[in-house]
């Protein structure tokens, strides 16, 4: 299938495809590290840019490269590199509290992604529902872990109500936000790049 993608249709003649889609996917690791570092503290879930940046990179990568590119992201934190929110990372931190909003990432892009192969790299709406759409899946994923899976400190699950309370309601004006702005940089960087 080929690609409506701004990224993938941008290099898709490139005789430097493969270095060009390597070194997209280290930008897209670098971003999504630095857009969590831009946060505030918040417990148990801080609030960062990194749906922005996640919602951005799927948009104008695809399915396949924003694919490549989360799973590379999770890779490296999961090898230890501090990518993540908070000041460390490795297995641990796949086994705490935002651990199931890093799982909705990785869907998220798939939706998204698979959305932006799907129509122009124009075409807002479309954009603007598959972002909000996957943006739905992170809270429902990491909702669940918070609330269900993860043991906090105090040896208590946090429940529906704590994890509604401190993993989805806290966050809902800024996701709504962040994903419009994610729809709208796309068309117009596609637009910028055509003139």
């Amino acid at each position: 299938m080929s690609s409506n993608a701004l990224a993938p249709s941008s290099i898709s003649n490139s005789s430097l495809k493969v270095a060009m889609q390597a070194t997209l996917v280290a930008f897209g690791v670098a971003l999504i590290a630095l857009s969590a570092k831009v946060q505030v503290p918040f417990w148990p879930v801080p609030v960062t840019l990194q749906t922005l940046a996640i919602m951005g990179l799927a948009a104008a990568y695809g399915l396949r490269l924003g694919l490549a590119t989360i799973t590379s992201y999770l890779a490296v934190g999961f090898m230890g590199v501090p990518v993540f929110a908070g000041p460390v990372a490795g297995f641990g931190y796949f086994a705490g509290p935002t651990a199931g909003y890093l799982a909705g990432f990785v869907i998220a892009v798939a939706i998204v992604g698979y959305i932006a192969d799907c129509v122009s790299s124009k075409n807002i709406f479309a954009l603007l529902g598959a972002t909000l759409v996957a943006t739905l899946l992170i809270y429902a994923l990491g909702a669940y872990w918070l609330g269900f899976v993860f043991v906090g400190s105090s040896g208590n699950l946090l429940g529906f109500e704590g994890a509604w309370k401190y993993g989805v309601q806290p966050f809902i004006l800024a996701d709504i936000v962040k994903a419009v702005l994610a729809s709208l940089a796309v068309p117009a960087i596609s637009g910028l790049m055509k003139k």
